[in-house]
């Protein structure tokens, strides 16, 4: 995910994974509240589109979800993570990676679309730090790409998405047999 600090844009990780209990929802990562409302719009998003995203969500109820953001003693607010919160349950629950290669930012809403976020600059100058290939933004920001420098932008595939269902599209990688591999710790 991408992220809008005061001293500029940063890269975020989310972490998503799930256990048996009884279709909670725990989020950790010293996350504010217009975060944590964002992570449970992503799994209304996901249970009320199941079908359509092909996702089996026919055992929600046991099993729990857990969301993590590291750098916990960051503290991270904002509805921009809302795509990328809505990806790392869909990469978990369809089991296919998400594009390494790839950072993402935009607000969600429950009926599927991505709205426009601030930052624009700031966010994909960090991804392009980072060694990023393409972002997946909002169509709403459309005007904010031509702040970005050029020398950047030519480094930079975009995607401007409306529908959580493109950015999932653009952002899983193709499902193949062994997705994620198993492991016994």
């Amino acid at each position: 995910g991408l992220a809008w600090t005061p001293v500029g844009g940063d890269i975020l990780f989310i972490e998503a994974t799930r256990m048996r209990g009884r279709g909670g929802l725990l989020l950790t990562g010293s996350l504010g509240e217009v975060m944590k409302e964002s992570a449970q719009t992503a799994v209304s998003y996901l249970r009320s589109q199941a079908k359509k995203l092909n996702l089996d969500l026919s055992d929600h109820g046991k099993f729990d979800l857990h969301i993590h953001v590291p750098a916990g003693a960051t503290p991270k607010d904002g509805p921009s993570a809302g795509v990328t919160l809505v990806v790392a349950l869909a990469s978990l629950l369809a089991k296919r990676r998400v594009r390494s290669d790839t950072a993402m930012t935009g607000e969600i809403s429950l009926r599927g679309r991505v709205l426009r976020v601030g930052g624009i600059k700031e966010k994909v100058l960090a991804a392009s730090r980072f060694g990023v290939k393409q972002v997946i933004l909002p169509e709403g920001n459309k005007s904010d790409w031509l702040d970005v420098p050029a020398e950047v932008r030519g480094k930079l595939k975009v995607h401007f998405v409306r529908q959580i269902s493109e950015a999932i599209q653009l952002a899983l990688e193709a499902k193949c047999k062994n997705s994620f591999r198993s492991r016994r710790d």
